[in-house]
């Protein structure tokens, strides 16, 4: 990046998870909004990061896009194991990650998780209906090894996050940029499809 960054000390890492299932096996990342594909709109958010990563252990969908893309260094453990590949690539302090399905994310609503983070922080996410959400969430990556060592237990991001310094933060506090919560929405279903207004790529 050319140090203009708004987050200068965070990289965005996007994950590109699964092979969409529910979706008639797409790559995610491909979902268009707008005209824009999910994964074209997460790298004009990346413009407000140091830098920008993908995690994918099938790159092939996503080659033209021209983003570093790291697989999973340890293989099998699905997001966790995805925030694992991001912690150990990352050149910066903080790693930011989403998931490559979420295509309203701002930097407002970013904003609000960044700033919550302190020297005797580890991570920071946002907890919805009881839920948390590690997938709009900080982590500092000094946290590699250690979430690596954990991996070994098939823990959740849920249970990994429990191990370690993490900020709670209420859902009211993203509310008050994004009524509507709208940075959390994920693509996982056809009914999702109709809600967001995405369209599937085409074959």
């Amino acid at each position: 990046m050319d140090g203009s960054a708004t987050f200068p000390d965070v990289t965005l890492a996007i994950l590109a998870g699964g092979q969409g299932t529910r979706l008639g096996g797409v790559a995610k990342g491909l979902l268009s909004v707008e005209g824009l594909t999910t994964l074209e709109r997460l790298r004009a958010f990346g413009s407000h990061f140091e830098d920008v990563l993908l995690v994918a252990n099938v790159p092939e969908p996503y080659e033209r896009f021209g983003l570093r893309t790291v697989a999973d260094a340890v293989k099998g453990k699905g997001a966790p194991g995805g925030v694992h590949a991001a912690l150990g690539a990352a050149r910066t302090r903080w790693v930011f990650a989403v998931a490559c399905d979420m295509p309203f994310v701002t930097e407002a609503a970013a904003r609000v998780v960044l700033e919550a983070r302190g020297e005797d922080v580890d991570a920071v996410c946002i907890e919805r209906d009881g839920r948390w959400e590690p997938l709009f969430a900080a982590y500092r990556t000094e946290l590699v090894s250690r979430w690596g060592e954990a991996l070994v237990a098939d823990p959740s991001l849920r249970g990994l996050l429990m191990r370690f310094r993490t900020r709670v933060l209420p859902v009211d506090a993203l509310r008050a940029v994004d009524p509507e919560l709208r940075a959390l929405a994920n693509v996982n279903t056809p009914e999702d499809l109709v809600r967001y207004g995405v369209t599937l790529p085409e074959r």
